[in-house]
């Protein structure tokens, strides 16, 4: 078995030193490391790729089961990790993290999402997509996932919040993806998913504030176009930068080839934000994420 270990913590002498140590007493091949020394901060992270203790064979007298292994292999590190103050993880490689899409009209990250998963580049489970418009319940029917309609109005929308984390607590749902949900979340709802809430949006924000952002975009004769992936928080569009993605365009480019540019912009960007999340390779740190690729 190979498992991932994340971790964060303040920072100290002795933490690679401890955790390397742990992991070759227990037989273990570190088979990918990255890191990160915030100096100004005080604060440390680290993501490791590790391969289960060596001659394990779980048929064999002796050997463990897989699950027997993991449970084994965190109880072993738990003095460590208390030792150092550490918030971590150790799950199996390849785990797939289950995620709630919600959507709106627009399509393209939805449905980026769905193929991608669909064809294992993502290693995530799309457990339900919920949207406040009928729209795309025929394409998500054709993968076979669950579409919830949650409609949406000013009167409405504390039942229907409340309706999103009933779905959220159903589904065991560990991510939540706004792909391109044209609804503002509350401050109440914001608060119960942070940290598990990821939204995009496009980056020419706060220039470009709106109807028609691209349109006012070509009117001042932008020469780029981008999209942020954040983590959602009580800031309207300000939250935890994950993932961002730039494009380059021209005067030959009318709005509607910003729009269609921008719509490129937007799945890569979320498309990684995801990926990354899932991988537990973002460490979040008050407004300001760590990236461990």
């Amino acid at each position: 078995m190979e498992y991932v270990l994340t971790l964060d913590c303040p920072e100290r002498l002795g933490i690679v030193h401890a955790v390397t140590g742990f992991l070759l007493e227990q037989q273990c091949d570190i088979v990918d490391s990255k890191q990160f020394d915030d100096r100004r901060d005080g604060y440390f992270c680290l993501r490791l790729e590790v391969a289960g203790p060596t001659g394990a064979d779980p048929d064999a007298d002796g050997g463990q089961a897989p699950g027997a292994e993991l449970a084994r292999l965190r109880e072993g590190f738990e003095p460590i990790a208390d030792r150092f103050g550490m918030t971590w993880k150790l799950v199996p490689k390849g785990s797939r993290t289950r995620v709630l899409i919600m959507v709106s009209k627009f399509g393209h990250c939805l449905n980026d999402l769905l193929y991608r998963t669909r064809n294992g580049e993502l290693p995530i489970e799309i457990v339900a997509v919920v949207s406040n418009h009928e729209d795309h319940a025929g394409l998500v029917g054709w993968h076979s996932i669950p579409f919830f309609h949650v409609p949406v109005t000013a009167a409405t929308k504390p039942a229907a919040e409340a309706r999103l984390l009933d779905l959220v607590d159903r589904f065991d749902a560990e991510l939540v993806v706004l792909a391109r949900y044209m609804q503002v979340l509350s401050d109440d709802l914001s608060a119960a998913l942070s940290g598990r809430c990821i939204n995009i949006h496009h980056s020419f924000l706060p220039s470009f504030k709106g109807a028609k952002p691209y349109h006012q975009a070509w009117e001042r004769g932008v020469k780029m176009v981008g999209a942020t992936a954040h983590y959602v928080n009580a800031e309207l569009d300000e939250g935890p930068i994950i993932a961002q993605q730039v494009i380059d365009v021209d005067h030959t480019h009318a709005p509607e080839d910003l729009v269609a540019v921008g719509r490129d912009a937007e799945v890569a960007a979320l498309t990684r934000a995801v990926r990354w999340h899932a991988e537990g390779r973002v460490v979040l740190r008050g407004q300001r994420t760590v990236v461990l690729r």
